[in-house]
């Protein structure tokens, strides 16, 4: 695989509206070199192989996903959760100063 093909230890299709779907992608590391993760810049196309899917991004970086591997691990759980907190967070705010900006 080239430089620009990832090989995530576990991954994610997450749905970001509007027909957009990205990559989730998280690596566990060793004790030196910690978890990590990844979102793509959106999913291009798909190639379904036996035991795992290439996925082409709208850049040109590609994940090999292996089929087995689809799910996530507690980091990337927590990952996801915290930045789902942010956007509503976020979201509410903007909500809020629409509302009073209306005032």
């Amino acid at each position: 695989m080239t430089n620009n093909t990832y090989i995530p230890h576990k991954w994610l299709v997450i749905d970001c509206d509007n027909d957009l779907y990205k990559v989730f992608a998280v690596w566990s590391g060793g004790y030196l070199d910690g978890d990590s993760w990844r979102v793509n810049s959106g999913i291009k196309n798909v190639e379904d192989m036996d035991d795992h899917y290439i996925i082409h991004g709208n850049s040109t970086s590609k994940y090999k996903c292996y089929k087995k591997n689809y799910g996530t691990n507690m980091y990337g759980t927590n990952l996801l959760s915290n930045i789902e907190s942010t956007i509503l967070s976020n979201t509410q705010t903007e909500s809020l100063l629409k509302t009073f900006s209306k005032k």
